[in-house]
């Protein structure tokens, strides 16, 4: 048995490291490491309610729409407030800018890299992977940064800038879209439609969209070239990337995208059934953090560091449903949401590193024509804000899904001032370390059986996709 760190990561937000004991080449056991730690839980302690809506964004800087997103729920749960219908459009749309940009991000720039690398040096289709997405001198970072830039540019328009807006507030947006703005919105989107249409998927998304099963998406992929996805499927076949990471077969989503009546994107839980979420059944185990105290629902939870705690490995806390680790993301989010492809990947193959990255490259195809559709919706000179008012003692919840996965906010309110606050990140639930029983977190046995040791990458393909945000993690 050898036990090797891999760490710190490269192209991860954050702080990583990933023990393994290796045996007979694969890995027998893992432990995940976030060595960083943060404190805005204690930061937050003591300020005035709304002030969560400046430092909360601050947790991150490429999810901090995400991060207000759950702020300013979390403060409408407590002053039973609801958005103004124009107010709650325009969320929707930054949220899903931000998300948009991260998995196409995350596919170009964090994800592909790996497959230049010169391990892969005899693989038939390694020389052009290399001119394509070798880390900053491929030649798809210079096509794809402009597109990103100009889709981000959307963000300016919504909010007022990226990253770190105070646009987003508990009733809705505070700045209202005039009638040519909502003219340059929908400009926006079609300009990136167009790169996703030609450079990504040569095919429309409606087409991507509509794969129905993995036979179907085999077919498509044989068809014609496929742009960047097509390559990244090809590498996925010869790699047998579907037999790589599997994950816990346990799947969570809040939801996300309120409409007027329901979420776009449902929440819920799979596990081979659809069941509806419980979110009281969830928990932080942190037998194995470097914190003291037991494990609590997040709306009575505390945050104690507790540096020389001798089972801790991590500062990140284990969050469990009903007693058990869930993997959250964007398959999880489209198979809850009853994808036929997701729901065919996840059924033959379980989370894999290869349905992962479909996932969120699916995600995309989804969601961007649904952003045309709700950029029309939106009724220039009408409210874009509702005003309420917070009861000096109250307590909410902000429940929303991140490009990674599910984040939740718990807030509780005594005299007027924040007397607790508590965050669930995408990546806490992803690596969380073993809890109380000793069973590991979703990525931890995820690469239980991973080929490692000198000359392999395996273990970073599975590690990055779950595309770990570890600032969020050890907020």
């Amino acid at each position: 048995m050898t036990r090797i760190v891999v760490g710190p990561f490269n192209r991860v937000e954050g702080d990583l490291e990933v023990t393994l004991e290796v045996k007979d080449g694969v890995v027998a056991e893992a432990w995940a490491g976030s060595p960083l730690y943060r404190g805005f839980e204690q930061i937050l302690r003591g300020k005035h309610p709304m002030d969560a809506l400046m430092f909360a964004p601050r947790i991150c800087g490429i999810c901090s729409v995400s991060q207000s997103m759950a702020a300013a729920s979390a403060l409408a749960d407590a002053m039973g407030l609801a958005p103004a219908p124009n107010g709650r459009i325009t969320r929707n749309l930054a949220h899903a800018v931000e998300n948009v940009a991260d998995h196409f991000t995350h596919f170009y720039l964090f994800f592909m890299p790996d497959f230049a690398r010169a391990e892969y040096a005899g693989r038939d289709w390694h020389a052009r992977a290399a001119e394509r997405f070798r880390a900053v001198r491929g030649a798809a970072a210079a096509d794809i940064m402009p597109a990103r830039t100009a889709f981000l540019a959307a963000l300016g328009t919504l909010a007022g800038k990226w990253p770190h807006s105070l646009a987003i507030q508990p009733g809705g947006v505070a700045r209202a879209l005039e009638a040519s703005e909502k003219i340059r919105l929908f400009g926006l989107l079609r300009d990136f439609r167009r790169h996703l249409e030609t450079v990504l998927f040569n095919d429309a998304l409606e087409s991507v969209a509509a794969l129905d099963s993995a036979a179907a998406l085999a077919r498509w992929a044989a068809d014609k070239p496929r742009g960047d996805f097509g390559a990244f499927l090809g590498i996925a076949d010869d790699l047998v990337l579907e037999r790589l990471g599997r994950g816990v077969g346990r799947f969570i989503s809040y939801g996300n995208y309120p409409q007027a009546e329901s979420q776009f994107l449902r929440s819920g839980v799979w596990d081979g059934k659809l069941h509806a979420l419980d979110a009281q059944a969830i928990a932080e185990d942190i037998s194995h953090a470097w914190l003291e105290g037991e494990m609590r629902h997040p709306a009575q939870g505390v945050t104690r560091p507790q540096d020389e705690k001798a089972a801790g490995y991590t500062w990140c806390k284990a969050p469990r449903l009903a007693g058990l680790p869930m993997e959250t993301g964007a398959l999880a989010r489209q198979v809850v949401n009853g994808h036929p492809l997701a729901r065919d990947l996840v059924e033959h193959g379980g989370g894999n590193v290869k349905s992962r990255v479909v996932a969120r490259l699916l995600e995309i195809a989804v969601i961007l024509p649904e952003m045309e559709k709700w950029v029309q919706q939106l009724a220039p000179g009408e409210p874009f804000c509702t005003q309420g008012e917070l009861p000096s003692e109250a307590s909410g919840a902000g429940l929303v899904e991140a490009a990674r996965g599910s984040l939740g906010h718990w807030l509780s309110v005594a005299d007027g001032r924040i007397a607790n606050y508590q965050i669930i990140s995408p990546t806490t639930w992803n690596f969380s370390p073993r809890d109380s029983d000793g069973t590991p977190g979703p990525l931890e046995q995820s690469l239980v059986g991973t080929p490692a040791g000198e000359g392999n990458v395996a273990v970073q393909h599975v590690v990055r996709s779950f595309d770990p945000c570890m600032v969020c993690t050890v907020h």
